[in-house]
């Protein structure tokens, strides 16, 4: 199988196009700028890339000449790189994705978005509106809707830890009491790809999350745990805006504002599986909450 990655210098498409070669599958990565420093490592390892940008539909051509696969995984996380409104960017970079797509005869599109039905958050909104766009305009799409994943350089898993390292206590919004359903980074990768050799997936919604449905406190508290330390004492504010909560968390932790005010608005929102349609097509038993920090930390702990 060939498969186009997009979003290769990123968390899961890093991840993903090692875990497709592994598998022996030959990866072409899209990369926006071939000088920056993830685009050389993905040279220097052997990929084959394609410069392009989702955003100009014109870069994009001849990048899936060849390809059985293509997958989307470009999100802004709430930011216009131009200063336009990141949702406008998001909905056009799709549609342009999708119909070099089509025209260039790629069989499947695989897109990881976001859990959450009717959210609040304009950020999970927009991820939703990635997956029309595809879907209307693309070949048959893989429509993967995950909530939080726990990986080592997952802005939401780098935000547990750093409120728990760095505050001997917390205020405590009422997004803090929202459930979610964490999913492990290595589960997220065997669906995304395990998907093409499997054809029920085609044209198809599916809800991926693991067996712990929890609240964001409730995390926070096995964080705590895992870290060898007693969780934090949690001082109720149930009217703090999201606002607040980002510029709060962007003063305590390295998290960058944008994203956290994406990650906090997101919190308003349950994202929790309603459909397991994922789990009877696929033959994954996703690992409990508990293990995939400590997979993480022990990720975090190894010299780079």
């Amino acid at each position: 199988m060939h498969a186009l990655v997009t979003g290769a210098s990123g968390f899961v498409g890093g991840r993903l196009a090692r875990r497709l070669r592994q598998q022996g599958e030959q990866v072409r990565c899209l990369v926006r700028n071939p000088d920056g420093a993830a685009a050389r490592a993905l040279a220097q390892g052997g990929f084959e890339l394609h410069v392009g940008d989702v955003l100009r539909p014109d870069t994009l051509a001849g990048a899936g000449q060849g390809v059985d696969v293509a997958y989307y995984l470009v999100h802004s996380m709430g930011r216009g790189g131009d200063g336009s409104d990141f949702a406008e960017q998001e909905r056009r970079a799709a549609e342009g994705f999708a119909r070099m797509a089509k025209q260039e005869g790629i069989g499947r599109v695989i897109y990881l978005g976001g859990l959450g039905d009717r959210p609040g958050s304009k950020h999970l909104r927009s991820r939703h509106e990635t997956a029309k766009q595809l879907e209307a305009h693309g070949p048959p799409l893989t429509y993967f809707r995950a909530g939080m994943i726990v990986g080592s350089e997952s802005e939401s898993y780098r935000t547990l830890r750093y409120l728990v390292e760095r505050l001997p206590a917390m205020i405590a919004p009422a997004w803090l009491s929202t459930k979610t359903q964490p999913i492990g980074i290595d589960d997220v990768l065997s669906y995304l790809s395990q998907a093409p050799h499997v054809e029920a997936s085609a044209g198809r919604e599916l809800q991926i999350g693991g067996p712990d449905v929890l609240t964001y406190g409730q995390m926070l508290d096995a964080m705590a745990l895992a870290l060898g330390k007693r969780p934090r004492p949690k001082i109720p504010v149930p009217f703090i805006t999201p606002w607040l909560s980002s510029l709060w968390i962007g003063l305590v932790t390295p998290v960058d504002t944008d994203i956290a005010r994406a990650l906090i608005e997101g919190l308003s929102t349950e994202t929790v599986v309603t459909d397991e349609s994922a789990r009877q097509l696929f033959d994954i038993q996703p690992a409990p909450f508990e293990a995939t920090l400590r997979q993480a930390l022990a990720e975090d702990r190894e010299p780079h």
